[in-house]
């Protein structure tokens, strides 16, 4: 036994990379991406992934070097997703819904050699480069154009996305990763522009989150799906490579509603989707939805769904799995693993059951959930509330340029610690009850109450600020900020105000839609805001009704 030992011929580098090869052998002249007319086949789709390779290489883009990505769900996204890691490239995908002095801090930490752009967002890019540091290297620009796109001068852009398709080389022989430990993405958390949280993921950890995604699911070969969940957010929880390996035909949409979604799932005969509660709220409320003649699995995730509306979106025949993960681990690492005694209950209590984030996928060595200071578990009481910890194949390599944040959350005893706050069910099944660190998740996005206070501070009549999650029908989630005024303030702004003010400064979903106005916050005798108390004040306003700004 002691002369068997690790060989080429069985150790060979673990890559998702290599299912776009098989699928093209294997589905070659079945549909691989669609979008409005247009339809590829997986040999089509592999051929232009190998081109764009091709031309990146062609155009200086070296192993290691970030490449990064900003557009909807479009096939050049998709396509994208293999042609970057076929050229030895670390993919980038930016939030395209950030704004143009965010993506610019972003774009400089992580030296971005190459910027592919969707023309809609090529005012944001531009401005955004604009604001770069005086005599540092800026990224080169390749424009993402489409039917509807109108004509751009070409002078801030090196070429076209169709014209890499166009030059690049079909017989390219992409690069291997020489080490499944290589980088193959990099995402960011959040739009901070104090500190970005970079995430890395080896070539390994998105193999195996994909393979384990499609797994879990269930997911058969050549599904029909339907990408209501935006690649740029963990690479569309990994769906963008299992896709491949399992032949699907991906349907994409530029933007999308509740009627188009209906619409698509008619036309297409999608059979699984994914996207956060919002989405699922938007299907269950629509006053034209049109129940699919056919069940429809969706995936859900990114905040803990309603009960009331998961029953809702299953009672017009969707089939409903929900599950948790984060950046940091690739794709969704717990799942709801339905047990067949609880088709017996109450319609309502299997709601709250599937409420639940659940136990680990095959995939995930271990959950539990611990007391952050002693690391030990909790009772398994559903009731005691601990700092959730995760180890396995997929979490991250760790943060870009920190390693500080990195050792914090990979700890040496061997755990990785999300930051969230849960409990153990008697029955072995994990709950989320809260989120330190105040992240709010609206929408699916994740904000920083930090950043949005940072921004209230600088208002000239704030005194104190804090914000927290107020319960939205709709997103889930809105921020709700908590002020006191100064006392020396001449004018006492308006709740409009203090949001036309946060508008100038944030982005969008990070605008809060709540303003409370208070003569002092409360806080404990060390001085500190109390905000589990606002977050009650939060909760007694009730629901907004009302979608975001």
């Amino acid at each position: 036994m002691d002369q068997l030992k690790s060989r080429a011929a069985n150790s060979c580098p673990l890559t998702p990379i290599g299912f776009l090869e098989r699928s093209a052998t294997v589905y070659g002249d079945c549909p691989s991406v669609v979008y409005n007319d247009k339809t590829y086949n997986w040999s089509e789709t592999h051929r232009r992934c190998v081109q764009v390779a091709s031309s990146m290489v062609s155009l200086g883009i070296k192993r290691g070097q970030v490449v990064t990505v900003v557009a909807p769900n479009i096939p050049a996204m998709y396509e994208l997703h293999f042609a970057v890691p076929m050229a030895g490239a670390i993919l980038n995908n930016i939030n395209l819904r950030l704004d143009a002095r965010t993506i610019a801090v972003l774009l400089h930490h992580s030296e971005s050699k190459l910027v592919f752009v969707d023309y809609q967002s090529s005012s944001t890019i531009l401005e955004a480069l604009s604001l770069f540091p005086h005599n540092s290297q800026r990224p080169l620009l390749i424009l993402i154009t489409d039917d509807e796109a109108p004509l751009f001068a070409a002078g801030d852009f090196h070429c076209t996305y169709e014209s890499l398709v166009e030059k690049g080389d079909p017989g390219f022989t992409w690069v291997q990763p020489e080490s499944e430990l290589e980088p193959m993405t990099l995402n960011y958390t959040s739009g901070t522009t104090s500190s970005p949280k970079g995430v890395v993921h080896s070539h390994r950890g998105t193999f195996i989150i994909a393979i384990d995604s499609l797994l879990d699911w269930s997911v058969p070969k050549q599904p029909v799906y339907l990408w209501t969940l935006p690649m740029f957010h963990a690479n569309g929880w990994s769906y963008t490579w299992g896709m491949a390996a399992v032949g699907g035909t991906n349907i994409c949409l530029r933007k999308f509603d509740a009627s188009v979604i209906y619409d698509a799932i008619r036309k297409h005969n999608v059979t699984h989707m994914c996207g956060a509660p919002v989405v699922l709220n938007m299907l269950s409320n629509s006053p034209n939805n049109n129940p699919p003649q056919k069940p429809v699995h969706i995936l859900t995730a990114g905040a803990p769904p309603p009960a009331a509306v998961l029953f809702q979106t299953e009672s017009l025949g969707f089939i409903v799995s929900h599950g948790y993960g984060l950046t940091e681990t690739g794709g969704l690492v717990v799942t709801c693993a339905w047990k067949p005694q609880w088709n017996r209950l109450p319609a309502t209590e299997r709601a709250r059951m599937k409420a639940r984030q659940g136990i680990r996928t095959l995939g995930l060595t271990e959950v539990d959930v611990v007391d952050p200071d002693s690391g030990v578990s909790v009772k398994r009481n559903g009731l005691t509330m601990g700092e959730v910890v995760l180890r396995g194949g997929s979490v991250m390599l760790g943060y870009l340029k920190d390693p500080e944040g990195t050792s914090k959350s990979i700890r040496e005893n061997g755990w990785f610690y999300t930051g969230d706050v849960g409990v153990m069910h008697p029955d072995g099944y994990m709950e989320i009850k809260d989120r330190s660190k105040d992240v709010i998740i609206s929408g699916g996005e994740n904000l920083s109450s930090v950043e949005v206070e940072s921004v209230l501070y600088t208002h000239p009549a704030v005194n104190e600020a804090a914000v927290v999650a107020r319960p939205d029908k709709f997103w889930g989630e809105t921020p709700c900020a908590f002020v006191s005024l100064k006392a020396s303030a001449k004018e006492k702004p308006t709740e409009k105000e203090i949001r036309e003010y946060c508008r100038a400064k944030l982005p969008r979903f990070m605008v809060p839609r709540t303003v409370v106005f208070k003569e002092e916050l409360p806080k404990t005798s060390t001085g500190k805001i109390q905000k589990f108390v606002l977050r009650e004040m939060a909760k007694g306003i009730g629901s907004a009704k009302t979608s975001r700004m």
